[in-house]
């Protein structure tokens, strides 16, 4: 199955064409195969061409693609299928908008949580969507200190429109969660590496999202809130979703350039979705890298690069 995002037509076209002479081939067993070849060369320069200069909303709209792989794909891809999923908060309920567990990746025992949005409608259902409920955020600090009691490093892998924002959570607890998990993760005495995989919308982020290291992924973003609502509030209207996606400031580059995250991890040509296999080996190589890289450094020292570095993002003055 092939979606194509709007502004990705030309490929659509391109792609239909190379289809219709692939069953050809099959069907008559003409030999079709200079022109297939032709086409998919045609159709890798036109993913070039669009993909090197995409604007804040389509980007957006590529983090969104229906096909774009989730937390669970990382997760056995990085771990080469060794992954374990552990379930429940111990005070309400399993959550499945947030999964983790142990996996191995290259031979280390890491701790592996993230935002799952499923694959079909009725998963997303499911999954609610990835919009995590506070016993979402209890379980995953649940996991994370399990990895700290066993002295192994955390990755999170950020992907959701934000926090689930029904009645119920908010009888639970929704902020109080969010706010724990960013105050125990500020002091956790392992290594934490977050990586923005798709969507990374407020608190609902956040609550898994404070790292030693942060990384995003070319085409995702992250923000205080989506393009849609901001423009639902300033405009009382979706219409100018575009404009705002653009004033949020909130894609990759965006990002980097205002000191918010420590590195930007590079798509395949025409996004995750079109190449997952390659995406999943490069985060893996950011994720390895840094690993080994905090073996070396004390939890206490750790701690207190934490804690100095969200303490100094922002601008702010002293009246």
């Amino acid at each position: 199955m092939n979606t194509f995002l709007e502004f990705e037509q030309p490929i659509e076209e391109l792609y239909l064409q190379q289809q219709e002479l692939i069953r050809k081939q099959e069907e008559n067993g003409t030999d079709f195969s200079s022109e297939i070849k032709s086409l998919e060369s045609k159709i890798n320069e036109q993913r070039k061409e669009i993909y090197k200069n995409l604007s804040a909303w389509q980007k957006v709209q590529v983090s969104r693609h229906p096909e774009r792989p989730h937390a669970l794909s990382y997760m056995e891809a990085l771990s080469g299928g060794e992954f374990t999923e552990l379930h429940g908060d111990r005070y309400f309920s399993d959550d499945k908008a947030i999964v983790g567990g142990f996996g191995i990746i290259d031979g280390q025992s890491v701790m592996m949580i993230g935002h799952q949005k499923g694959a079909n409608t009725k998963m997303r259902q499911y999954r609610n969507f990835g919009m995590a409920r506070p016993e979402g955020y209890r379980k995953a600090m649940r996991l994370m200190r399990l990895a700290e009691k066993f002295n192994k490093p955390i990755v999170t892998l950020i992907d959701t429109p934000g926090a689930y924002p029904g009645v119920g959570a908010e009888e639970r607890g929704q902020s109080q969660a969010i706010a724990k998990n960013l105050m125990d993760m500020a002091m956790l005495k392992v290594p934490i590496i977050c990586v923005v995989i798709g969507e990374g919308a407020s608190g609902g982020a956040l609550g898994i999202g404070l790292g030693d290291k942060t990384y995003m992924l070319e085409h995702a973003w992250y923000s205080v809130i989506s393009p849609e609502n901001c423009s639902a509030i300033l405009w009382r209207t979706w219409d100018f979703k575009e404009q705002a996606a653009e004033s949020l400031k909130l894609t990759a580059k965006d990002m980097l350039k205002n000191k918010l995250i420590d590195g930007i991890i590079k798509e395949p040509i025409g996004g995750a979705h079109a190449f997952p296999l390659k995406a999943f080996e490069k985060v893996k190589k950011a994720v390895i890298q840094d690993i080994e890289s905090f073996k070396k450094v004390s939890s206490e020292k750790m701690i207190d690069a934490r804690i100095k570095k969200y303490g100094a993002m922002g601008v702010y003055q002293t009246m």
